[in-house]
C-alpha cells in the first residue's frame, strides 16, 4: 500500500455493500454502513447478539454461511472482517480482481482503501488515519479531538448549512474570508445556549446579507 492515502468521503447510500464476518469488528462496520444508507448484506455462519437483532429487524440481508467464492460479485464495497486471515485475504483478492474496493480489518496489505477513526457532531465528520501505520495512534488523537469539539459543533454545522443554502437560492457568494469571521465567539454562544434564532440573525449580519 502507497505511504500517502488520498483521503475521500464515500457517499454509499442505496448502494449494494457487503460485510463478511459476524463478531464484534464486523458489527461495527455493519453499524457504520447501516447508519450511512448503505444497502447491506452480511455473509457469516453466525452473528453476535447485538448484530443478531438487527438482522431480525430486517435491516440487512444475512447470508448465514461461510463466505464462498463469487461472493463480492455485484456488490459496490466489501469489507471483511473474519478472524481467518486466509479468509480474509482470499475476500480480498476476489475482491481486486473484480474491481470492488475491499477493506480487510487490522490487515492494510490487503486492503484497497483504510477506514478512518472518526468523530462526528451532527453534519460534522472529522477523520482521522494513519494509513494502517498505527490504529492505536489514530485512535488517541481521536479521542483527543472528541475533546476539542462541543456537541453544538453539529448544530453550529447545520445553522452555517441552512445560511449558505438560502444564499446560494439567491445567487448570493460570500467568500470565505467573511464566512471565517462571521463564524466568531458570540455565535458560537448562541448555539451553545440553544438560541438558533438569534445566533441565524447574527450570522447573516456578520455576512452583510
Amino acid at each position: 500500500m502507497s505511504a500517502f492515502l488520498y483521503p475521500v468521503m464515500l457517499d454509499v447510500e442505496g448502494r449494494p455493500c457487503l460485510v463478511v464476518g459476524g463478531g464484534g469488528v464486523a458489527g461495527r462496520k455493519i453499524a457504520g454502513l447501516l447508519e450511512a444508507g448503505a444497502r447491506l448484506t452480511v455473509v457469516s455462519p453466525a452473528l453476535v447478539p447485538a448484530v443478531l437483532d438487527i438482522a431480525r429487524e430486517g435491516r440487512f440481508r444475512w447470508w448465514p454461511r461461510e463466505y464462498a467464492a463469487g461472493d463480492v460479485a455485484g456488490f459496490s464495497l466489501v469489507i471483511v472482517a473474519t478472524d481467518d486471515r486466509t479468509v480474509n485475504a482470499a475476500v480480498a483478492a476476489e475482491a481486486r480482481e473484480r474491481g470492488v474496493w475491499v477493506n480487510c480489518a487490522d490487515d492494510p496489505a490487503h486492503c484497497s482503501f483504510i477506514l478512518p477513526s472518526v468523530v462526528r457532531r451532527g453534519p460534522l465528520t472529522v477523520a482521522v488515519s494513519t494509513g494502517g501505520t498505527s490504529p492505536t495512534m489514530a485512535r488517541m488523537v481521536r479521542e483527543e479531538l472528541e475533546t476539542l469539539l462541543p456537541a453544538d459543533y453539529g448544530t453550529l454545522t447545520e445553522l452555517v448549512g441552512e445560511v449558505r443554502r438560502a444564499l446560494h437560492e439567491r445567487g448570493i457568494a460570500v467568500e470565505a474570508q467573511r464566512w471565517r469571521a462571521a463564524l466568531d465567539g458570540e455565535l458560537k454562544r448562541l448555539v451553545a445556549a440553544g438560541r438558533g434564532a438569534e445566533a441565524r440573525e447574527r450570522l447573516r449580519e456578520r455576512l452583510g446579507v
